[in-house]
């Protein structure tokens, strides 16, 4: 059986984080935001045939099992599987207080 490639779709709230991340570390390194940003998108991009290579998110209160998450670069990407979709939900340093939502 084939799996169908589900489309990647970010969240308007982990656009932002996204863009947060990359003007944080631009201020020490442009190549270092752009390096982190792009292994971030590429990440997300591996998830279209792979959903669910990584383990499900347990920062997540109530997770009904499609919400997951994985950990590059010290920041903490959770997503949604969904039968058509993979969305993106948030981006947040792995260390932040309030990873749960």
């Amino acid at each position: 059986m084939v799996n169908t490639p589900k489309k990647i779709i970010w969240s308007s709230s982990a656009r932002a984080q996204l863009k947060q991340i990359h003007d944080f570390i631009k201020n020490d390194s442009v190549q270092a935001a752009e390096k982190v940003t792009k292994d971030i998108v590429a990440a997300t991009r591996q998830l279209e045939t792979q959903p669910t290579r990584y383990p499900l998110d347990k920062h997540r209160l109530k997770n009904d099992g499609t919400f997951r998450a994985l950990i590059l670069h010290r920041y903490m990407i959770s997503y949604q599987v969904t039968e058509e979709y993979i969305i993106i939900v948030r981006v947040k340093h792995a260390s932040m207080n309030d990873l749960e939502f």
